[in-house]
This record gives structure tokens, sequence and C-alpha cells, in this order.
């Protein structure tokens, strides 16, 4: 049996920053990183997992993705991955380094990075991308699985079982439906907040022929810049004549749509302040957009501020206007009280910043007993690549739903990994369906040789171009 035996990690670094690509009013300069890293045995059984940061934060992960993984060398593979909750909690145990979280900030995200390559060596190891090794688990066996500790008081491993169980007979109906469908998805791409207005206009429009009906722009820098914008994307979507000929009409009265402020073409629009404002500020803020009828406010304050985002929530519902958080929701227990709390309309799990599937699987299932949708996000290098994998277990196993849910697509830099996902002409993601590609996430070989921090090809290209700059200038100024 494969034992593990080494671990190798890549500082990896596109310059997204130059184009404007993931622009918002907290994040003005982003590079999309991958703090990548690959498990090693001795054979030829490899695992690779990735955490998402936005530049030099990578220093900082990469450091703390070796002191994680060096727990995992030398233990045998299939004890690993016989029970995969057990391991997770052995993982999360080294207590210098739970000291530093606990289950928080950086060690927590590198642990994400590890957990998910531990999980795609599993997959691999089976012959099954992701998604389908876990949907296809016994109930007993995805509870298994999950983290339990510290949110007993919202579920219980009998709960969970119990719903898992009950959603065991359809499961073979729904994995042939969302194949032929596909698995509903968002567009952030066109609503980057460093965009012109053209491109934005361009970008809506491209999006609507690509068979997409929801929409999210980032707002929180400018409310009269916010207002303009958000009328200029509802004038595109609303507009009939934008709508795809080759796609049969949208119902915004539909089961699918109701509650989204959807327009007449059943297209709904969303917006993001990623953390920017206090609560009150958020609340007055937000009221100020109520001509562009979003479905919800993302990130509206303090990614930890649970009774803030209750307020906010509150506050916002006479209005129409929704609540979702996640992206920076640092662990399961922080999703056990937004929940308990009544605090949020959309669960937004990241795939990287929770601690990997195991404590994913955790939040999917508080979700679905909280009848909560889970909508994850997926800006960012890499993260459209994992997140289709969890919205397949979501609704394969789990909530046994997709008709309110959709997935954020952002489309960036999926050439560099080698099975990227896709989209139908339906505007939803394809199912991955490799045998040999676990979770999705194994980055091309020459990727991580041009755009390595900061000794890959094009870095080092950049560095030369600026100084023969900098000498250019000097000399012309003599």
């Amino acid at each position: 049996m494969p034992k593990i035996t080494g671990y190798k990690t890549n500082d990896v670094r596109f310059p997204t920053s130059l184009t404007g690509d993931g622009t918002d009013a907290m994040n003005t300069e982003c590079d999309y990183s991958s703090a990548y890293v690959t498990l090693q045995t001795d054979t030829d059984l490899s695992g690779y997992g990735m955490t998402f940061t936005i530049g030099r934060g990578n220093d900082i992960v990469c450091a703390a993705i070796h002191q994680v993984a060096d727990r995992l060398v030398g233990k045998d593979t299939e004890e690993l991955f016989h029970d995969m909750g057990k391991t997770w909690d052995f993982m999360m145990a080294d207590p210098q380094l739970r000291w530093i979280g606990p289950e928080k900030g950086v060690i927590h995200i590198a642990s994400g990075a590890v957990n998910n390559a531990l999980w795609d060596m599993y997959a691999r190891s089976r012959k099954k991308p992701l998604w389908k090794l876990v949907a296809d688990f016994t109930p007993e066996e995805i509870v298994r699985s999950a983290a339990f500790r510290y949110i007993s008081d919202a579920i219980t491993k009998e709960e969970a079982l119990e719903l898992l169980k009950s959603k065991e007979a359809g499961k073979k109906e729904r994995e042939a439906k969302v194949r032929e469908l596909g698995y509903p998805a968002y567009v952030t791409s066109a609503g980057w907040l460093g965009y012109t207005d053209e491109k934005v206009a361009h970008l809506t429009k491209e999006a609507l022929q690509s068979g997409f009906n929801h929409f999210k722009m980032k707002v929180g820098a400018s409310l009269s810049n916010d207002l303009r914008r958000g009328t200029l994307i509802r004038s595109i979507i609303d507009d009939p004549q934008f709508q795809p000929a080759n796609l049969p009409p949208r119902d915004p009265n539909g089961e699918d749509l109701k509650g989204k402020n959807a327009g007449k073409t059943g297209c709904v629009l969303m917006i993001d302040a990623n953390q920017v404002w206090d609560v009150n500020q958020a609340i007055e803020y937000v009221k100020g957009l109520e001509s562009i009828r979003p479905w919800f406010i993302e990130e509206p304050t303090a990614p930890d501020d649970i009774l803030g985002h209750a307020s906010v929530r509150r506050a916002l519902k006479p209005h129409g206007i929704g609540v979702a958080t996640g992206e920076h929701a640092h662990n399961r227990m922080v999703f056990k009280q937004l929940l308990q709390a009544e605090a949020i309309d959309v669960v937004q799990i990241d795939s990287c910043r929770l601690a990997g599937v195991s404590e994913v699987l955790s939040v999917l299932l508080m979700a679905a007993k909280f009848g909560v949708p889970v909508c994850p996000h997926a800006g960012g290098v890499g993260l459209c690549e994992y997140v289709i994998h969890l919205s397949l277990i979501d609704y394969i196993a789990i909530s046994g739903t997709m008709e309110r849910n959709v997935l954020e697509y952002v489309d960036h830099l999926h050439e560099h990994f080698k099975t990227p996902c896709t989209i139908n002409s339906r505007g939803r993601y394809n199912v991955p369906n490799g045998a040999d590609e676990g979770y999705s996430i194994e980055m091309y070989q020459s990727s991580i040789d041009e755009y390595e921090w900061p000794n890959g090809s094009y870095w080092v290209g950049r560095r030369q171009q600026e100084e023969a700059e900098k000498k250019g200038l000097g000399l012309r100024g003599h």
C-alpha cells in the first residue's frame, strides 16, 4: 500500500492586477495566486491541492503548508482514506500549530490545501473524480468523512445520517439529471470594479449569449457609480433583445427565481461589497441601491460579525434584499452561528478557506438541515475547478436540490489546469468526468515554470523589462 513520502510546494502568481480582474472596493490590486502543494508517495500516486491568495500572502501560506504537510509523511494512504474525518482531526491536532489558530488564519487555509490534496489523492486512487467518489459513499461513509467537533449543537452525527438516508433514493436520478443539464452558474467576470462601463456592457451581453441569467457586480466605492453600473447591467439583462435565441424564455415567477428580484426576462442581479462597510453603513448604502433590485448583498460587513450580518438581514428584508456571505468565513463554527442566528439567505463556502473537503461536508450538512442554499465562492485561480465538485456532492447526496442554487463562474486562468472546468450553452457547469482528474486541480508544469514566484520565466522577464525601462528613462534624462 502506498505511503506518503514527502511533499513540495509552489508559489504561483498570475499578474491579474494588470487587467483589473478581481478588483473590488476592498481589494484594488489582485494578483490571483496559488499556494500549491503536491503530496508524494512511494508509488506513482500523487495528490494535488492549493489554496488561494491575491499575491504576497503566498510567502506565508507556503511556509505553513510545509508545517502541516509534514504531519502526513510516513502515513499509510489507505489508513488515512479509511476514515477521512479521523484523518482531518489528526491533521488539525498539532498543538503548536493549533495554538496560532485555532482553526483559522494562515494555518487553517494551509490545512485546506493539504486536506484537498489528500482528497485528490483518494479520488485518483479510486479512478473517480472527487464528486463521484463522495456521491457514491454510503451515508455512514459521508458522516465518517466530515468534521463534527464543535458543531453538534447545530447538527449531530445521527441527524446528519438521517438527512443523508432521506436523500439516498433519488441519487441516481439526480446524477443523471445534472449530467444532462449541467449545474447552474452565475457570472462575476462582467462586474469587476476596475472595468470601464464599455467593458461591463460588452461582457454582460457576451455572458447573456453564453446562457447565463445570474450576474454579480462589485459595489462599495461610490454609490453614484454603483447605481450607474447597476442600472447599465439591468438595462441589458432585462432587455429581451439581448436574450439568446437558442434558449427558451425564463419565467421570473418560477420556483427557481421566486424571491430573487428577477426582471421580466428572468435575469437576476447580485451585488458584492467585500466587507467594506460597518453594519449601519451597509444598511443605508444598500437601501440606496434598491432601484437596481439585487437578489442579495454579499459580504456587507466584517466576515466574523455574525450578529452584524443578522442586523443587516433584518433591516434589508422589508426592501426585498437578502444577505449572503462565506468566502471569508474561516471555519464551520462561523457558518454554524450564521445559520443559528438566521443571519444569511445564502451560504457561500470557499473551497480552500475552509480546511478542505472534510470541513466543507460539515457546512453542507448544516446548510441542508437549516434549509439554506449553498452557492460557493469561486472568484480566483483554481476555485471554479474545485467548487463544481462540492456543488455536485451537495446536490446528489446532501441537499437534493439545485433549482435555486447558482455556482460562481469566473472566466480566468482555467488554461493552466490539466482538467479545467467548462460551461455549456445553457450557462451551466459541465460535470467533470475524468477517471484520473481527482479534484481537478493539477496544474501544468509549464504554467508553474512560467509563473512561479520569483524565478518563473514571466516574473524574470518582467523584472528585466522594468530594469530596461528605468535605464531608458535615465538616459533620456541626460
